[in-house]
């Protein structure tokens, strides 16, 4: 059976999960989106916002220094056992993710946490460099609607290009890891420091 780009977009769409793994969700379960999900659910690949909200109960907190010492980043990363803290494919990706914090700069963990105060900024500043095209209301609110989603993905991790691999998202490789070691894992929280 053919799986199609748009099977593979609306299961991405309703699950989060990278397209790779939406394709062998789909493969699996030739082609029906209830049982890929269900698939995909049983493996403990769902969307960050479908995960539970109470932090994993082990993890761990991984520090990156770039060069002289002048940037860095701390993140925790939590799941659910110790077993796969220790792992190799948990290091790795924490070691990736705090190494990504530091080039990228990333403000938030995901874009639903970007506060309204600082969207409401940012769309004051566009409205005013949209009013001298003189653009009708409705071509004005969709343009602000893609500044908006635009803005708030480039500022959050999840959503941010992978900077070892920009074909991927953050969200992508915690995906990717959440089916790989059957976990729920959480990137909960990271800070970012530099000296000027």
């Amino acid at each position: 059976m053919t799986i199609t780009l748009d099977q593979i977009k609306e299961l991405r769409e309703l699950t989060g999960v990278s397209t790779t793994v939406c394709k062998k969700a789909l493969e699996e379960s030739m082609g029906d989106i209830n049982k890929a999900i269900e698939i995909l659910r049983k493996k403990g690949a769902t969307s960050e916002r479908a995960q539970k909200t109470d932090m994993p109960k082990q993890g761990v907190v991984y520090s990156y220094i770039h060069g002289e010492g002048k940037v860095g980043a701390i993140v925790h990363i939590g799941c659910e056992t110790d077993f796969v803290a220790r792992g190799s494919d948990f290091q790795t990706f924490a070691k990736d993710v705090a190494m990504h914090i530091t080039a990228m700069n990333p403000l938030y963990v995901k874009p639903e946490d970007v506060p309204n105060e600082l969207v409401e900024k940012e769309i004051e500043i566009w409205k005013e460099q949209l009013a001298k095209e003189k653009k009708p209301q409705a071509v004005m609110d969709k343009i602000l609607e893609g500044k908006t989603k635009k803005f708030k993905e480039e500022i959050s991790l999840l959503t941010q290009p992978f900077v070892k691999d920009p074909s991927k998202t953050i969200a992508d490789l915690l995906n990717d890891l959440r089916v790989k070691l059957g976990e729920n894992i959480q990137i909960c929280r990271f800070t970012r420091y530099a000296i000027q």
